[in-house]
């Protein structure tokens, strides 16, 4: 049975393995992944684990507050979600208030419905009656995760992100 728990330490080997079904030059979406993060290390790993949850009381001038949740089963890291409590202007366009990620080896499991599901509620706690939930436009798996939570795509954009579409879900 998944959970969603804050980042860990104690994950380091099943991250990694995660990290290497992705690609070393991939970030994948929802995990809060910088490129100037240095992962490879465990001490590396503990850093960017410590900013991680540090971002839900304070983060860097230009970003915005978050919570990170990874998703697992026992000790196997299955993917991310990230809630991330306002918009500024970039996340406004192309990013949006969640982002989730699930590794490849883990999809077509119902795990990032799954998890949409359980961070919602948290997004009520925080005062919002809405959130925006932008996807690839050539992500329909990701699409349907979102229409299944009653998003309502407000429009296909091209983005610094690429072309997105950006769903309102309203809570």
């Amino acid at each position: 049975m998944p959970e969603l728990i804050t980042p860990t330490t104690r994950l380091y080997e099943s991250w990694t393995e995660s990290r290497d079904e992705w690609g070393h030059d991939e970030h994948p979406p929802g995990a809060g992944l910088r490129a100037t993060d240095e992962v490879g290390t465990a001490a590396g790993f503990a850093a960017w684990v410590a900013r991680l949850r540090a971002a839900e009381v304070s983060v860097p001038d230009g970003w915005v507050r978050c919570s990170f949740r990874w998703i697992v089963e026992g000790d196997r890291y299955l993917g991310a979600i990230a809630l991330r409590h306002e918009l500024n202007d970039f996340l406004l366009d192309a990013g949006g208030h969640i982002g989730y990620g699930i590794r490849p080896s883990e999809r077509k499991r119902g795990l990032a419905t799954w998890a949409l599901a359980e961070v919602l509620p948290l997004a009520r706690e925080l005062g919002l009656d809405r959130v925006l939930i932008t996807c690839d436009d050539d992500n329909p798996a990701s699409a349907r995760v979102i229409e299944r939570h009653g998003g309502v795509l407000e429009d296909v954009r091209d983005t610094t992100l690429g072309i997105v579409r950006r769903y309102w879900i309203t809570l």
